[in-house]
């Protein structure tokens, strides 16, 4: 036998961190997010995070006659965690996602399916810089989801601050955003509806409240306030890397701020309370997160119908249902003593997000 030689080198350090915003550009396509395939696990951890009492993805047998699948329906609001979580290699030293808009979910998701996103850098803004503040920068980026037979699940756009490398840096990006849509376009969503048994869904599920019993101006107020919990959870198994949602030190108020799809989940199972003849959620026509929030955080729901719009009227066959508006706001309240430095105490806005929705 030879003689076992070891080989002793020096210790070498690689730091493992996110890109800063002087290293995005404009063009720059990353997709190496790892391909996930959702299993019954996530669902299941989605539904113990946020109640949510929307009908396809609890209940199999519904499913299977609305959808024809013998699969499960992913929830669309776990469809939309994953897609936006494989995206945060780019954002993991965000500070705060601002907004997103032009989401629609293409094609339904099913437990069993495999996604994979690719980024794109689509628009770089440097913000003002300000006395005393490290400099920060928006990045406009394009997020496209596929499914594992090439299919495209979702196309949108989102929008994350990002602190620069040189806290008084300036590196001159001022995009204007332009190419981001402000709206949806309509025939987008008339194209997600797909082929869908709603007859089977109403025979199902008796006279909950169908599209004839929805009138724009109506606004569901609910009462009570659903507590955030289990925010890093959620945001590990979505894929999500942005620190501030783990590690308080990497938060501008000293506490871990939670994922924003997290809220949006929350303010999902608030509608799907005030709307159980909701089928699912087809498109975001605009989101924006105009507050923080925190573990342990209460959170106050209104769900208002903007609009109802009767699938026949479009064109999109005989067998009822409708496309309805719905804008959903959430508002935190924060005693004056428990609000963490920098943070609005009382009561605020945290989110206003509005979508449009399935309904049989």
């Amino acid at each position: 036998m030879g003689e076992l030689r070891v080989r002793i080198v020096e210790d070498v350090r690689v730091p493992l961190g996110g890109p800063w915003f002087e290293d995005l550009k404009v063009g720059q396509i990353v997709d190496d997010a790892p391909r996930l395939t959702l299993t019954p696990g996530h669902a299941l951890l989605h539904q113990s995070l946020t109640g949510d009492r929307m009908r396809l993805p609890l209940d199999h047998t519904l499913s299977r006659a609305v959808t024809g699948r013998d699969a499960p329906l992913a929830h669309p609001l776990l469809v939309a965690n994953v897609a936006i979580g494989q995206t945060t290699g780019l954002t993991q030293r965000v500070k705060a996602n601002l907004f997103y808009r032009g989401l629609v979910l293409e094609c339904p998701v099913h437990l069993g399916d495999t996604l994979e996103t690719v980024t794109e850098v689509v628009g770089l803004r440097q913000n003002q810089l300000k006395p005393g503040r490290p400099a920060t920068g928006l990045a406009a980026l394009r997020c496209t989801t596929w499914n594992q037979d090439g299919r495209r699940v979702l196309d949108f756009y989102r929008c994350p601050m990002l602190p620069l490398r040189d806290p008084e840096g300036a590196t001159g990006h001022r995009d204007d955003f332009a190419g981001i849509p402000e709206d949806l376009d309509d025939d987008r969503l008339l194209a997600a509806v797909g082929n869908w048994n709603l007859s089977a869904f109403r025979a199902r599920t008796g006279s909950g409240q169908g599209a004839g019993d929805l009138v724009p101006g109506t606004i569901y107020a609910l009462e009570f306030r659903d507590t955030v919990t289990g925010a890093c959870e959620l945001a590990r198994a979505t894929l999500n890397l942005a620190e501030v949602h783990t590690d308080a030190r990497r938060s501008p108020y000293g506490r871990r701020l939670v994922y924003g799809g997290h809220t949006i989940a929350l303010a999902g199972a608030a509608i799907s309370r005030a709307l159980p003849g909701l089928v699912t959620i087809l498109g975001w026509r605009s989101c924006d997160h105009a507050g923080p929030v925190f573990e342990d955080d209460a959170l106050r729901t209104e769900v208002a119908v903007e609009a109802v719009t009767p699938l026949d009227a479009r064109g999109s066959g005989e067998d009822g249902g409708a496309l309805v508006d719905l804008r959903a706001q959430v508002w935190v309240d924060r005693p004056a003593g428990e609000a963490p430095p920098g943070a609005p105490a009382g009561e605020g806005l945290v989110l206003d997000w509005r979508l449009v929705g399935l309904v049989a």
